[in-house]
């Protein structure tokens, strides 16, 4: 069966936070957000916040303490070169397409 996109946003946020699983946990949280903040659409930002709200025990415990940042609007400094990177307003900065 296909995934909805709500269940793509779940899968995709749940996979960067396993990239940064060899991080100290409150490292990787801010990896995360960081990722969420300068990679993803606005649009998907929002709706992740929302399926925090609906869907708790679906997101990694890493997961979850981003989204819990990136809805109070805390934006960590670049945690990688790669988002530092995009922060000169090069396009294609979206997780989007």
């Amino acid at each position: 069966m296909a995934m909805s996109n709500d269940d793509k946003l779940v899968y995709m946020v749940n996979q960067i936070a396993r990239n940064f699983g060899a991080m100290a946990h409150d490292h990787a949280v801010e990896a995360v957000t960081d990722h969420l903040v300068h990679f993803w659409d606005p649009r998907m930002k929002a709706r992740i916040v929302t399926l925090a709200a609906e869907r708790p025990g679906e997101l990694l415990p890493v997961s979850a303490a981003s989204v819990d940042q990136l809805a109070a609007g805390l934006e960590p400094p670049p945690q990688t070169r790669a988002t530092a990177f995009a922060a000169v307003d090069e396009p294609g900065g979206s997780d989007a397409g």
